[in-house]
């Protein structure tokens, strides 16, 4: 079980990340994946725009490092710490990858996936279940999203 410094510690973390996309032009989104022992074994951003690919969320990006980092497919005892809800995808690479835990920071009501639009992590007959913890940091996480996307707003305007 993780403490709540520890999970103070890797949710910054994932904003950093977050930052990073933030800098490059995409959607301040960030992750991180740790091991059982507090080591940070992936981490990614948002690189949708910039890498013209669909599936470069930044959960993909650290599930992926993570898995290669280990040389296992199974994140086993692993947990997950995301600045927004996981899309339906994400969901699904999570549950794939059989991360134990996934902590994250904003809710989002377009395509979230642990609960604001659809929980694809309580449906039964799915053959692993991580535990879920919503809300972590939740109004930095969104403040940081509402940020870029009101200057995004403000520059079409100035444009026109």
């Amino acid at each position: 079980m993780l403490t709540k410094e520890q999970k103070e510690k890797y949710m910054h973390l994932a904003f950093e990340q977050a930052k990073k996309a933030e800098e490059q032009g995409e959607v301040p989104i960030g992750a991180v994946v740790v091991d059982k022992d507090g080591n940070v074994i992936g981490e990614g951003y948002n690189r949708r725009e910039l890498d013209e690919d669909a599936t470069q969320h930044a959960e993909m990006i650290a599930i992926r490092q993570a898995c290669k980092n280990l040389n296992s497919w199974r994140l086993v005892d692993c947990s997950l710490f995301i600045t927004l809800e996981p899309c339906p995808m994400c969901s699904g690479a999570i549950i794939n990858s059989r991360l134990a835990e996934v902590y994250y920071g904003a809710f989002d009501p377009k395509a979230g996936a642990a609960g604001s639009v659809i929980d694809l992590f309580k449906v039964e007959k799915f053959n692993h279940h991580p535990k879920i913890y919503g809300g972590l940091f939740r109004d930095q996480a969104a403040q940081m999203l509402k940020d870029f996307f009101r200057e995004i707003r403000r520059k079409q305007k100035q444009d026109k």
